[in-house]
Order: structure tokens, then sequence, then C-alpha cells
């Protein structure tokens, strides 16, 4: 494999880290450096690996099948009574996924720009929506995610840099993320989950899986894959090093005086802009700002795009194949009503960061139903062929990954149930944890039990 074919795979597999690096990724790490400092920076390693392995599960399953996800989905089901309240579920959830996050994507970068220039922000909203639309007039899915690469590369530096530059405690960086923790408090489990849902996205895994060129070899699409969310994980990580500076010198007493004071939702980016300013300089706060509009404007343009290309996937068939097309009709109406829905909020000014945040819990919620499609269709030897399923190994990880999305799941909800009913529950609470421990495990080993037990009855038949 040739370096320039290594850029090339990184540049398109970037696409992935671009859709997932948004505001919400922003505000959420850096809610969880301010509060938390490192201590949960665990869960975005753990939520790399995550990306990473469901990914390239639904990478090689393209690659294999010559279907993308939601074609093998759409394949599945073909012929069962159930298949369309399936697709309807898989394309409302997607769609209007992704429909939520293009407001905070034009409204984060609009954010990111404030910090730079002092410009009536709905300038920046059009000005993001004609940059948007003028990268949908190119031709090839293909050179819209290299471009986006690119994007996400100059990104990347503008947050590393500013991490770097606050000096943060590399003891306290390698502690959180190699010890798991849910520090006291009813919104540390909620932020975990937001810190995962913001990485391991549905949508993206549609999008890496239509956007594919299907003649890409497994190996090519492994390394590129791989270097670009592993990428992706270190800038999230550098976001929240971010947070960290702003309270990692405070004494406990200071730390917890200043958070009851701060409504970070409504002020976390003006808090941000200060720090910045008083440790390093106005140099780093344009610099961050840069980030942010990057972050911002990239995942405004993948947002749609996958919305589109999980549409197409789902429900593209003879008769309409071809206004299913990059430039056809029904592709571009997708791209329209999702990029209209951010732009019309972006136009009303609504502020981003509670929607945000609420937006990617949302997602770590939804995302355990993706992951069981996905387990399903690459262990399926009618989609991807007898000598081409999941091997032990990797359907093992994944179940991990299932398990501990469905243990964050659950613990959010009676969290919430509990909060509604004026009880307060501790997140390191061993009476709330173990029954959903307990439940999450058996529904996936259930689920891993059920895809062995239809393999080997398959492996009889054939015997």
């Amino acid at each position: 494999m040739s370096i320039k074919k290594r850029i090339v795979s990184v540049l398109f597999w970037s696409v992935v880290s671009a859709a997932f690096i948004g505001p919400g990724t922003i505000t959420t790490a850096t809610k969880a450096g301010v509060f938390y400092n490192f201590q949960l920076l665990w869960a975005l390693v753990f939520s790399t690996f995550a990306a990473l392995l469901l990914q390239e599960a639904s990478a090689r399953l393209t690659i294999n099948s010559q279907m993308n996800l939601g074609e093998a989905i759409a394949k599945k089901f073909e012929g069962k009574s159930s298949k369309m309240l399936v697709l309807f579920i898989v394309i409302v959830a997607i769609v209007v996924g992704c429909a939520a996050y293009e407001a905070g994507n034009i409204l984060g970068a609009v954010e990111g720009l404030g910090m730079i220039f002092d410009v009536p922000s709905y300038i920046f909203v059009g000005g993001i929506g004609i940059l948007a639309i003028l990268v949908f007039l190119l031709d090839s899915v293909h050179t819209i995610a290299k471009l986006m690469g690119l994007v996400v590369f100059l990104m990347g530096i503008a947050f590393l840099y500013t991490a770097l530059a606050l000096k943060p405690d590399w003891s306290q960086v390698i502690k959180g993320s190699v010890i798991p923790v849910i520090p006291e408090g009813t919104g540390s489990a909620f932020l975990i989950m937001a810190l995962i849902g913001t990485t391991v996205i549905p949508y993206d895994l549609f999008l890496g899986s239509g956007a594919l060129n299907k003649k890409q070899s497994i190996k090519d699409m492994r390394f590129g894959l791989s270097v670009a969310i592993i990428l992706g994980g270190i800038i999230s990580m550098s976001i929240m090093g971010v947070g960290n500076a702003i309270t990692a010198e405070m004494p406990n007493a200071e730390k917890l005086q200043f958070l009851s004071s701060i409504n970070f939702d409504k002020d976390g980016y003006s808090l941000l802009t200060e720090h910045l300013q008083r440790e390093i300089g106005m140099f780093a706060v344009y610099v961050f700002g840069f980030g942010m509009f990057a972050a911002g404007f990239s995942s405004a343009v993948t947002s749609p795009l996958a919305s589109a290309i999980t549409a197409r996937s789902l429900f593209v068939n003879e008769d309409n194949e071809k206004k299913w097309g990059t430039n056809k009709l029904y592709f571009k109406l997708v791209l329209a009503g999702v990029l209209g829905t951010g732009l019309i909020f972006g136009f009303l000014e609504v502020k981003p960061i509670p929607a945000i945040i609420i937006a990617q819990a949302f997602n770590g919620l939804i995302l355990p139903m993706i992951a069981i499609f996905l387990i399903y269709v690459v262990n399926d030897p009618e989609i991807i062929g007898k000598e081409n399923l999941n091997s032990w190994t990797s359907n093992i990880l994944m179940t991990l990954v299932l398990w501990v999305t469905m243990i964050l799941g659950l613990t959010n909800i009676f969290k919430a149930v509990a909060k509604t009913i004026g009880y307060d529950l501790a997140s390191t609470d061993f009476a709330l944890m173990l029954p959903v421990i307990a439940i999450s495990f058996i529904v996936s080993i259930t689920i891993l039990g059920r895809i062995y037990t239809k393999r080997l009855k398959l492996a009889e038949q054939q015997h």
C-alpha cells in the first residue's frame, strides 16, 4: 500500500471523525473536563474503541456483501411483516437525529466564529448555509468525504495546540484513561452517556458504510479507518483537556463553590473564552474558535449527507433508483430537509448547549438498537457469505460494546425516573447498578446465544 493510498484512505475515513466531532463533542467533552477533570477520560477511550469496532464491522459487511448497512438491514427483513416497522424506526431515528444535530452543528459553528469576529449571527448562519450548499454541489460523495477529512485535519491541529498549551498533568491523563469511575452526583452518568453518544453515533455507521468504495480492500479499509477514528478520539480527549484546565488547579472547596455558582449550559462558551484569554492569550481564543467552527461546519455537511445516504440505502428499488442518485431529486430533498431545519433554528438563534447535550444522550440510548442490527447482519450467511461471517473474537467484543452501552442507557433511565419522583440516587449506588448490569448482560448474552444457535443449525443442515 503506497503512501499516497494511505493518505487518501485516512482522508476518506476522516469523514467519520468529521461527523462525530461536532459542537456536541466540544460542549460535552468540555463540560466533563470542567466538572470532573480527567475522571471521565475512560469514557472517550471506550467510545473510540467502540466506534472503531462497529465501523470496521459495518465497512467489512459492505465490502464482503457489496451491500451497505441500510441495504443489508432491508434485505434481512425482506418478506417479513415487520419490515416496514423496522425500516420506519431506523429512518426516523437517523433522519430526525440528523435534523436535531444539524441545528446544533450550525449554531455551534456560529459560536466558534463569534469568538473571532464581532458580526451578527444571522450573517454567519447564512454564510454557513451557502458554504454547505456549495459542498453539496460536488458530484461525488467520495470528494465530499475527502474534503471533510482535510477540515478535520485542520480542526485537530487547532484543538491539540490549545490542549497542549494549557500543560495538562499527564499522570492524571493516564489515570483517567485506564481507570473507569462514575463520580458521585446525578449528572455524571448522564454525562458519560453523552460522551459515548457523541463518539459512537448511529448515523455515522450508515454514513461510513454508504460512502465507502465497495472495491476497497479490507486491509486498506482497516488502515484508513483505524488512523482516522483514533485521531478523532485524540481530538475529543484534547477538548476535554481544555475544559479540565479551568478547574484543575482549584482546591476541592473552591471548585465545588465555583461549579455551584455557574450555569454551564448558559455560560459555558464565555467561561472558556475568559480562561483561554487569561492563561494563553487571545490567539488561543481565535484558534479554539476556528476549531469549533470547523467542527460545526464539517458536521453540518456530514449530517445531511448521512441522512440522505441512509434513506437511499433503505428505500431505493428498481422503480425509483434513478431518482436516488447523488444529484437526483430524492437524495437532494433529504439533504435540503435536514440542512433547512438547521438553518431555520440558526436564524431563530436557539441556544445550542442544552439541546446538544440532550441529543447526545438520546443517541446513546438508540445506539444499542443499531448495534443489535449490525451484530445480526454480520452473522447472517445469506447476507455476508459463509466464509465472511463474524469471528468469535469480533462477536465477543461487539457484545461487550453492546453490554456497556445498554448499562449506561438503563442507568440514565433509572436516574431520570428517580429524579422525577424526588429521589436522588448516587452514581455509585450498588443497589441501582447491580440490576442494570444484570439486565444488560442477560440481553447481550441472549442475543449472542441466538446468533450462534442459528449458525449451528445452519451448519448442521449443510452437513
